[in-house]
């Protein structure tokens, strides 16, 4: 599987933070330390000033670089001081910024990663896109003899690149985005409700959430914010890996279906799709006249297989994926990757999940 963004350099020091935490959490570690690849490069924002916009270009020694699992409201503060000079309001409190991609209002409850799969890697999700979703694989390689030729290390699609957001201080879409506060509490509850969540398909209760002090609590809200490996493995843990270790009942995974617009006038659509899956897959006996004489005969139980993504998929997506195995006619993307049919999903859930616990899955079609 290849990573999109990362250089060689990035795998150097990921496999050091690998050997430290153990497998799993070395690969979280990638997907918690690892940036949005070149986001607001060259971001083209427009400001409000009297008379219409003003196109500001931002020069390099600005640019921002996103990890995947942060959200968007953690720039706001820095942002606004960045542009209040040319604000008409430059008193206007950085909690009433918000985001926008080709006019369509960026969610800021999702992670900023999710949000960059949605909107760069299916072109549905674009006010621009009339047609179904677009597989655009830009995976990056570590550097190589062979980067030149076709399809090599670089950047396939880099032209797309960098991913131009537009940053508002006004006209809030309340009929798109709840409003965020002054204290930063409504963005923390958001998350912690979502943890608690992701807390309770894991375990039938909400009671190891719950369990954890304030401390901890808000302990585990800052290691986001702040990019704290560390504190987020320790705290996180807690919820994922308990004393005596319990297997999950359900895997928390939403999975995300861009539609193309109706009309080139409305709003693009998106659909989440969220269904209790299991990690264990218990074999069906049909009744028959012969089966209680084969189950008296056979030596071996029936065993339980692991949930796979391909199986989750078959399941809740038959028509997309009426294959287990093979993505035919569309594939999931996760951490800017297709993710391979065959794999766990409780495995997927534990070394990759957002840090909410949730996996995102964003479906794109083949072809």
């Amino acid at each position: 599987m290849h990573f999109k963004g990362f250089t060689l350099a990035h795998v150097t020091k990921f496999g050091t933070i690998a050997s430290g935490f153990g497998v799993a959490a070395g690969i979280l570690a990638v997907f918690f330390l690892g940036d949005v690849p070149r986001v607001r490069e060259d971001i083209l924002m427009k400001i409000p000033v009297i008379g219409g916009y003003w196109e500001r270009h931002i020069d390099p020694e600005d640019n921002i670089s996103v990890p995947r699992l942060s959200y968007l409201p953690f720039l706001l503060p820095r942002l606004l001081a960045f542009f209040s000079s040319s604000l008409i309001d430059p008193d206007i409190p950085a909690h009433e910024g918000w985001f926008s991609f080709e006019s369509v209002p960026l969610k800021w409850h999702y992670p900023v990663g999710l949000l960059y799969d949605l909107y760069a890697g299916a072109e549905a999700i674009t006010s621009k896109s009339s047609s179904a979703p677009e597989v655009r694989p830009r995976a990056c390689h570590a550097r190589g003899d062979d980067d030149d030729e076709p399809g090599g290390g670089a950047l396939a699609g880099s032209s797309l690149l960098p991913w131009r957001l537009t940053i508002h201080f006004h006209d809030w879409p309340a009929q798109d985005l709840i409003r965020l506060d002054a204290e930063g509490k409504v963005l923390h509850d958001a998350f912690i409700n979502s943890v608690k969540e992701a807390d309770f398909l894991r375990n039938g209760t909400a009671k190891r959430i719950m369990a954890l002090s304030r401390e901890d609590s808000w302990g585990l809200w800052r290691s986001v914010e702040e990019h704290n490996l560390p504190t987020y493995h320790r705290i996180h843990n807690t919820l994922l890996l308990p004393s005596p270790p319990t297997p999950f009942r359900n895997i928390p995974m939403r999975i995300f279906l861009p539609n193309p617009s109706p009309s080139p006038a409305s709003a693009p659509a998106l659909k989440v799709i969220q269904s209790p899956i299991p990690p264990l897959l218990h074999p069906t006996v049909t009744s028959s006249p012969s089966s209680s004489s084969i189950a008296s005969i056979s030596p071996r139980p029936l065993q339980t297989q692991p949930q796979t993504i391909g199986t989750a998929l078959n399941a809740l997506l038959p028509s997309l994926f009426p294959s287990k195995r093979i993505p035919v006619l569309a594939k999931p993307v996760l951490h800017g990757a297709v993710v391979p049919m065959s794999a766990p999903v409780e495995e997927v859930v534990r070394c990759a999940g957002y840090a909410d616990g949730w996996l995102g899955v964003v479906i794109s079609m083949v072809g």
